[in-house]
């Protein structure tokens, strides 16, 4: 989407934006603590930004924006700077606001009676967690960024994590919200309400939006109360092909107490043994498959038999090879730090080119096989690494250097290896963006393979809500 033309920001501007938020709290480019703003964490995307502004309130980020798009001067909003495809990066062009909301980190309120919690954008989500398990409830967005990612990126990106499976992604979780709009006006939506049929449903336009639309400052979330009872296996299987029996056996015996169906490849388990702190012991490393698999139950004393009986009736099909069972909270732990580390272990093996797809969960084998293929035709030699959500589809199918070969030379294939794996992806009914958002990595493959009359759609949204085009310049469409 060509956009309307933007501007360098002038001196005036600058001035004007840092009286908005203090002189401590716009970093020009000559302040060394812009650095952490202006990369992400696998160094893939680096930008330039002549002011970094770090507002405090609701009210800032009004002002910020409506000098902005008086101006004309194009604004990346940023929280916790964990986004994967570049999102929430400045372009190297240097004309563009990076509004960071890390100082937005108010818990507004804690409603338990209404199962509901108000928090601002710069909030991490472990602790909007923490804030639910203080009132005795739970907040089920769950990843292993939690620590530093936030709940403003979260739902800009319609985050997923590890428990979509029972509770959903972010969009599922959000009940009012609160966000600024181009010009600077703020639509207050914050309401705890579960029924509110007056008129389009503003609130999902916004999540997802990558900040394009509007940006997020405030969220009232849903909670739900914690399980009485928890358990956790790690088992092998015989072969890729038992991953979507096990899958629907595991529903078909557990129902809606299954929370977590996590798939790991032998490759991921490999690194993850070689390289990663912690790992447990596993029983048998070189099994071509590993599914981490939770329960949880509102009753005491039920998760561990229902676990048990699951896994017993699974091995007489030849469904598992063999089992890790976790009761208690530390093998637990350590049986999720497994998988939590699946995506760092990979860095100590070269380069890593990544996807973050979906699919039908019944064609995940098959995606699997012809995905190792179309990898092998576009750079012999290369490692695939898949591991998931096989619950909801997702498929993290990254994919690391052949041992041997230089990065660089590795990274180079970054967008014909991609393209290769979306275009299967694609053939195969999926999505080439499950949880990770498009942001700069897939724009031109959304363009390249979205339906048209979708985009008509949602440039035409784009236009209405941005006019000027100022919000995150460039990114998704």
């Amino acid at each position: 989407m060509t956009g309307p033309s933007l501007n360098h920001p002038s001196p005036a501007l600058i001035a004007a934006l840092t009286r908005v938020v203090g002189t401590a709290h716009a970093l020009t480019s000559a302040d060394p603590a812009q650095a952490k703003y202006l990369h992400e964490w696998r160094d893939r995307y680096v930008g330039v930004s002549p002011l970094i502004v770090r507002p405090q309130s609701t009210a800032e980020v009004s002002d910020i924006l409506r000098l902005c798009n008086e101006a004309r001067v194009g604004v990346v909003p940023q929280s916790g700077n964990t986004g994967l495809v570049g999102g929430q990066i400045p372009h190297a062009a240097g004309t563009e606001i990076v509004l960071s909301l890390d100082r937005m980190t108010a818990i507004r309120s804690v409603d338990a009676d209404a199962f509901a919690l108000t928090a601002e954008a710069g909030v991490t989500l472990a602790t909007v967690q923490e804030a639910a398990r203080s009132a005795g409830l739970m907040f089920p967005l769950s990843m292993a960024s939690e620590g530093s990612a936030c709940l403003g990126g979260n739902l800009a990106t319609n985050a997923g994590g590890l428990a979509v499976l029972a509770h959903g992604n972010a969009r599922a979780l959000v009940l009012g919200l609160e966000a600024v709009l181009a010009d600077g006006r703020i639509m207050r939506g914050l309401s705890s309400l579960k029924k509110d049929n007056t008129g389009y449903d503003l609130r999902d336009l916004f999540i997802g939006s990558e900040g394009t639309l509007g940006v997020i400052t405030a969220a009232t979330v849903k909670l739900v109360a914690p399980p009485r009872d928890l358990a956790t296996a790690l088992v092998t299987l015989p072969s890729i092909d038992a991953l979507v029996p096990l899958f629907r056996l595991s529903q078909t015996r557990a129902g809606s107490g299954l929370t977590a169906f996590e798939f790991m490849s032998q490759q991921a388990m490999t690194f993850a043994l070689r390289h990663g702190q912690g790992i447990p012991p596993i029983s048998d490393p070189s099994a071509p498959c590993l599914v981490l698999l939770e329960i949880s139950t509102a009753e005491t004393g039920r998760a561990g038999p229902t676990i048990e009986a699951l896994l017993s009736d699974a091995m007489e099909r030849g469904l598992v090879g063999e089992a890790q069972l976790a009761i208690s909270g530390p093998q637990q732990a350590a049986l999720w730090r497994l998988r939590e580390q699946m995506s760092d272990v990979q860095k100590h093996e070269g380069g890593s080119i990544k996807h973050d797809v979906s699919l039908p969960v019944g064609r995940i084998p098959e995606f699997l096989e012809r995905a190792a293929l179309v990898v092998e035709r576009v750079c012999p030699g290369s490692r695939p690494v898949p591991f998931g959500h096989l619950g909801d589809g997702n498929v993290h199918y990254n994919i690391s250097q052949p041992s041997g070969m230089a990065k660089a030379a590795y990274l180079d294939l970054w967008e014909p290896m991609s393209a290769a794996i979306h275009d299967l992806v694609a053939e195969m009914g999926g999505s080439i963006s499950a949880e990770h958002g498009i942001g700069l990595m897939k724009r031109g493959e959304l363009l390249r393979l979205k339906d048209p009359v979708s985009l008509d759609l949602m440039r035409s949204i784009k236009r209405a809500f941005d006019p000027n085009g100022i919000l995150n310049p460039g990114k998704v469409l």
